[in-house]
């Protein structure tokens, strides 16, 4: 089980899949609205990462429709959904990254959630996304924190759609590339990930201009 977000000593990264480098600071727990409409709400702080401060203020309003769905509002059942369906809104550039802003409402609504599968969906990833996913989450990890690099994470199975099984075999043979060495699901990465270090700092930065262009156009 992952140790949520907020509170690990030790900051988790997380990879848009556009190839931004996101972490998250969820201020638990969910408080009703005190405006007397039926949601629920939970503060977050979304940091781009390798951007001297760049955040988004967030106000996470989960309608009433999602919370039956939800065994709790507890970290353990709402986290890994919370982080996905964020990264999810920067993905579609819902999301705008400043150096001081006001709190936004995000809601978090059914179109993140399969009723008649009943399971959350953030779309389906193909193989070679995911090992582009991973290959990102195992830099931007290792450059930005350090330390070896859990690929273990549901959090991640879940935004991928896919089985943390199926992640650790693709991850296996990214090994056998020599990118990073692979011990029980934790990766160490090795010089030839790192010094990919142009390309996934482009991929960064065609991100954000396109995010940072969409919402410059959206202000007028």
């Amino acid at each position: 089980m992952s140790t949520p977000a907020q509170t690990s000593t030790t900051k988790t990264i997380y990879v848009t899949r556009t190839g931004l480098p996101l972490s998250f600071k969820l201020e638990w727990p969910f408080r009703h609205a005190t405006s007397g409409a039926d949601f629920d709400v939970l503060h977050t702080v979304i940091t781009l990462e390798n951007s001297a401060g760049l955040r988004a203020l967030v106000a996470v309003n989960l309608s009433a429709t999602l919370r039956e769905v939800l065994p709790s509002l507890e970290p353990k059942d709402t986290e890994a959904p919370l982080i996905n369906a964020l990264r999810n809104e920067v993905d579609h550039k819902q999301t705008e990254f400043v150096k001081s802003g006001k709190l936004v409402p995000l809601p978090l609504s059914s179109r993140h959630y399969n009723f008649k599968l009943k399971k959350w969906f953030f779309g389906k990833a193909t193989d070679e996304e995911v090992a582009r996913t991973i290959e990102r989450k195992v830099y931007w990890q290792t450059r930005l924190v350090g330390g070896d690099v859990w690929l273990g994470d549901p959090t991640e199975a879940l935004y991928l759609d896919t089985a943390t099984d199926h992640i650790a075999e693709i991850a296996a043979g990214l090994a056998h590339q020599g990118l990073f060495t692979m011990a029980r699901r934790y990766a160490t990465a090795l010089p030839a990930l790192m010094d990919r270090k142009d390309r996934f700092e482009s991929e960064m930065a065609a991100a954000r201009q396109q995010l940072d262009e969409k919402h410059a156009f959206e202000r007028g």
